[in-house]
């Protein structure tokens, strides 16, 4: 069920992220108002999935499949470029996440 929740926080972070650009530095409510709720969910499932998943490990998956999943919807929905500098550094974050999940004894 830890999982299932800690995808349930990476999917609200996502949506609040997206919203928090939408919403134009709190310009625009709607959007505003669904980011800060998206956040709320997001840091509750967070908080339900590290009841059964160690800390290092929930955060690094939330964090490094947001920040994967974040840059695609960036270039996809808001036309932001990247480079190979951020390539590089998105895989990093990606290895360290793969190293963090193979070291769970």
């Amino acid at each position: 069920m830890g999982y299932l929740y800690l995808g349930i926080a990476i999917t609200g972070e996502l949506v609040g992220t997206n919203l928090l650009k939408a919403s134009d530095g709190f310009t625009r409510l709607p959007f505003t108002a669904g980011s800060l709720l998206a956040y709320i969910l997001c840091f509750y499932f967070l908080s339900l999935a590290i009841k059964t998943i160690d800390l290092n490990i929930a955060y690094a998956l939330w964090g490094g499949v947001g920040i994967v999943v974040t840059t695609v919807l960036s270039v996809l929905i808001w036309h932001e470029q990247i480079n190979p500098v951020i390539i590089s550094g998105i895989a990093l974050i990606v290895a360290g996440t793969v190293l963090l999940n193979l070291n769970v004894g």
